[in-house]
């Protein structure tokens, strides 16, 4: 029974610490901040079952120019930001070609028809079950030529994948969101989805499961990580400190900057996003993506939650464009919004540019594990990973593809 550090409180690495909890090991849980208040505090809340193949970045020149003259707002860029991060989105760009996405969707075809499974059982022995709702969720479309350009896309899911999805027409889609006052065509329907109302709790109660179940949760900061002879030694915020013979690198966009010390460089392409939740004058009782303007408005219990597309700048934005041209998209959609808090969440999503999670052992440290890199996946796949993680620490591994070593 091995004594294993994972550094890093949000969706990953609390279900990380779960599955080797389950494998009988003895596990402390790091970080700095209470759990799920960094990247895992911000997303749309989708555990996706349907998310089957990665986002590639859009490399038709139709969709460079409309990203590149700010007229999409699923991407925001800046000369700034394609300087820092030129090397990663370049490889991006690469990985993005049919031949290497292909590659890459191979492996998740695999991982995202656990999703659901793997989250169960977490949910029902945390006490998670209303904070759950297994409804799917709504992309929405405004127009009759981009419903009719996904259709195919969306039989070819179900029969490929086994996807549940559904072809709503306008007078289907008003049946089953009424809170809609646009007049729209239609939408998809991804019924299998599971979608969360606050995964900020979520991930708290997962913590809570993991202390319940002997775990020991510290405040620390993952940058005092050293080696101590054949293992591992953390100075904590107290002035303790705690040596073990493995650590799990599971720091999201911090993960990087930690492992370098370590001798990997990890290039990694960091898309910032940002929220608010709204007070509407009727909430709808689905998620909804409104996939022509780039948002998603997500019904949560601190109100209806917009959440944007990509930023690639470093710093956040104050008044976020993207979140302004959400407000009015969603207030379209549903009528008069307003502020529910008086400020604005922004976080990076730490997105690996062949759209894989790393996770294994990283070469060169014996005793050091990764486990980061889910981009817009983490809450989906957190369950899914934290198991592959704890079989590659007993020594299986059946997700090759996914190891460190491939960016040695």
């Amino acid at each position: 029974m091995a004594e294993i550090l994972v550094l890093g409180a949000g969706i990953v690495g609390v279900c990380a610490g779960l599955a080797l909890q389950e494998r009988g090991h003895a596990v402390s849980l790091i970080d700095r901040d209470q759990p799920g208040h960094a990247t895992s505090f911000g997303n749309a809340g989708i555990i996706q079952s349907e998310a089957v193949e990665p986002y590639a970045m859009p490399l038709a020149r139709r969709d460079l120019l409309a990203i590149a003259a700010g007229r999409s707002n699923d991407v925001r860029w800046c000369w700034r930001a394609l300087l820092e991060q030129g090397k990663a989105l370049a490889a991006y760009a690469r990985h993005s070609r049919p031949t290497a996405h292909t590659r890459a969707i191979a492996t998740y075809r695999r991982l995202i028809p656990q999703a659901c499974t793997a989250h169960a059982p977490l949910i029902r022995a945390a006490g998670a079950e209303d904070l759950i709702r297994r409804q799917g969720y709504l992309e929405l479309y405004r127009s009759t030529q981009a419903l009719d350009g996904v259709q195919t896309m969306a039989m070819r899911f179900r029969a490929e994948y086994g996807v549940g999805v559904a072809l709503l027409d306008g007078a289907a889609l008003r049946r089953a969101e009424p809170a809609i006052r646009a007049d729209l065509p239609g939408a998809l329907h991804w019924a299998d989805c599971w979608t969360v109302t606050d995964p900020a709790a979520l991930t708290l109660r997962y913590a809570d499961l993991f202390v319940r179940r002997g775990g020991q949760l510290l405040r620390g900061d993952a940058a005092a990580l050293d080696r101590a002879g054949s293992g591992w030694r953390l100075s904590l915020t107290d002035g303790e400190s705690v040596q073990a013979e493995h650590v799990v690198i599971a720091l999201g966009p911090w993960s990087p900057a930690v492992l370098a010390r370590f001798g990997l460089s990890v290039p990694m392409v960091l898309k910032r996003g940002y929220h608010r939740h709204y007070t509407a004058t009727a909430a709808p009782d689905h998620v909804l993506v409104d996939a022509e303007n780039g948002i998603v408005l997500a019904p949560m219990r601190a109100g209806l939650r917009i959440c944007t597309g990509a930023d690639l700048a470093a710093r956040p934005d104050a008044d976020p464009p993207q979140l302004r041209r959400g407000e009015a998209a969603a207030t379209q959609l549903l009528g008069p919004l307003s502020p529910a808090e008086p400020g604005i969440w922004s976080g990076r999503r730490p997105c690996m540019p062949d759209m894989l999670p790393v996770i294994g052992a990283v070469p060169g440290q014996p005793g050091l594990w990764a486990n980061f890199g889910h981009g817009h996946h983490g809450l989906t796949l957190a369950a899914v990973s934290g198991g592959i993680l704890a079989d590659m620490v007993e020594g299986q591994d059946a997700y090759p593809t996914l190891s460190p070593a491939r960016l040695a």
